[in-house]
């Protein structure tokens, strides 16, 4: 019942859109790695994001050494994540590699962080000793866990942690319905909407995304996700096009979508 009442009074609002051309973004899905560095260079990195009007960034690298460059460059803009992985050979096979937690924990002694990640763990992996290591440094940190997670992962990280406050990374690629329930069940989980493009197609909020957004304004944020070197140029043309979609919202949703979730989540609206 709660669920179709918020819809339905969702679903009134989309008559009045709000002007987001001059919308401000924070971007909660972005990577620096070692592979962009020589063919864009950090000042060129904190360019684009400005041109893109972006308030805040999330950033994580392989290795971190990117983020901590852009971190040091624009200290107002960036805010810094920790991956566990030391290039990008580590991606599939740091669940079972003792010394990532040796790397984590040299980083996080000499460098400080808002969140964990965004790193990829799917299903009974989760509960292997380095991941589970993991949880325990960002719970003794207090960091955001940025998951690149199936449901069963992000169910067994809560388990593990019930407190924690989980980013999950293109909100695992399930359908609204999925998100949603996933949703109604943990409620210090939020989902980015990275690298995934069936919510606003065209420019429009489509239709089986429009009761998500209703019943969860504060629990999503946008994000450009530059896995390659080569989406680096594209973090303006997906600004223009997340405010294109974001206009098709009401206001209200549209900002706290846009850039207030963002800020809210991170703390980052007194900086």
């Amino acid at each position: 019942m709660r669920f179709s009442i918020l819809a339905g009074l969702g679903l009134m609002l989309w008559t009045a859109p709000a002007p987001a051309a001059d919308l401000p973004l924070f971007d909660a899905h972005l990577h620096y790695s070692h592979d962009a560095w020589e063919r864009f260079p950090p000042e060129r990195i904190v360019a684009m994001l400005r041109q893109a009007g972006l308030r805040r960034a999330l950033v994580s690298s392989s290795n971190d050494e990117g983020t901590q460059m852009l971190a040091r460059l624009a200290p107002d803009l960036i805010l810094p994540s920790l991956r566990p992985y030391r290039s990008r050979g580590d991606v599939s096979g740091w669940t079972r590699e003792p010394a990532i937690v040796e790397y984590l924990e040299a980083r996080l002694a000499r460098h400080r962080y808002v969140a964990m990640g965004e790193f990829h763990l799917y299903g009974a992996d989760a509960d292997l000793p380095v991941p589970r290591r993991m949880v325990e440094l960002a719970k003794r940190h207090n960091l955001i866990l940025h998951a690149h997670s199936d449901a069963e992962a992000v169910e067994r990280l809560f388990a593990q942690w019930p407190e924690a406050r989980i980013l999950w990374a293109h909100s695992g690629f399930a359908r609204p319905a999925a998100v949603a329930e996933m949703l109604r069940r943990h409620k210090t989980l939020w989902c980015d909407l990275a690298f995934r493009d069936d919510h606003g197609a065209g420019g429009k909020v489509a239709a089986e995304w429009r009761p998500v957004f209703a019943e969860f304004p504060d629990r999503f944020t946008i994000g450009t996700d530059t896995f390659t070197p080569e989406r680096w140029p594209y973090v303006i043309e997906h600004a223009a096009w997340s405010r294109a979609w974001l206009n098709d919202l009401p206001k209200e949703i549209a900002e706290r979508i846009g850039w207030r979730n963002g800020e809210a989540l991170f703390g980052t609206g007194d900086r």
